[in-house]
Formats: C-alpha cells, sequence, structure tokens
C-alpha cells in the first residue's frame, strides 16, 4: 500500500443513515396515519350503511305508491266506464242531473 507524501489519510464520512430516533418517529407517524385511516374507513363502511338502509327504504315507498296508483287507476277506469254506460242509456235525465250535482259540488267547494 502506497502512502502519498505529506498527506495524512482521512476516511471519508459516510452518510448517516436513519438513526433510531428517527426510525421510530416515522413508525409513529406511519401508526398515528394509520389509526387515521382506520377511522375514515369506519365513517366511510357507517355512511355506506345508512345509504342502503335509506334507498331500500325509499324503494318500498315507492312501490306503495306504486301500487296505490294502480289502484286508483283501476278505480277511475270502472267509475268512467259506469259513466259512459250511463250516458248512452237512454236515460238523459240521469246525466243532466249529474251535471247538476257537479256544478253543486264545484260551487261549494269554491265558495269555501
Amino acid at each position: 500500500m502506497r502512502r502519498s507524501q505529506g498527506h495524512n489519510y482521512q476516511p471519508v464520512p459516510q452518510q448517516p443513515g436513519p438513526s433510531n430516533a428517527s426510525h421510530d418517529a416515522l413508525e409513529e407517524e406511519n401508526e398515528r396515519m394509520a389509526e387515521e385511516l382506520k377511522g375514515k374507513i369506519g365513517a366511510l363502511k357507517s355512511l355506506t350503511i345508512d345509504i342502503g338502509n335509506e334507498v331500500r327504504y325509499q324503494d318500498r315507498l315507492l312501490r306503495g305508491i306504486d301500487e296505490d296508483m294502480d289502484r286508483t287507476g283501476g278505480f277511475m277506469s270502472n267509475t268512467i266506464n259506469r259513466v259512459v254506460r250511463l250516458g248512452k242509456g237512454g236515460h238523459r235525465n240521469y246525466m243532466c242531473y249529474m251535471f247538476l250535482f257537479v256544478m253543486a259540488v264545484f260551487l261549494c267547494c269554491s265558495s269555501y
């Protein structure tokens, strides 16, 4: 091995790696962030469960309204068929009475 004349050999300092203190600090931060993430995931899970329950409830309400509308449509068609049969009969007086009744109801409702 050769030594240079007049120069003292000093090893080049190595770059300091993560010390135990900084490594522990990073681990603690990772743990804290993981706990925050678990909390946020729990909140999202709870929110999605609530949304699913609300969707099922609204679906039941809409199905009920649909059934009510079907029943009302059937009732109205039966009533209209009866009125048409009544009108087609030879009894014109019934249509006059019906018209007068509708007018009386309309006048009573409009006076309130």
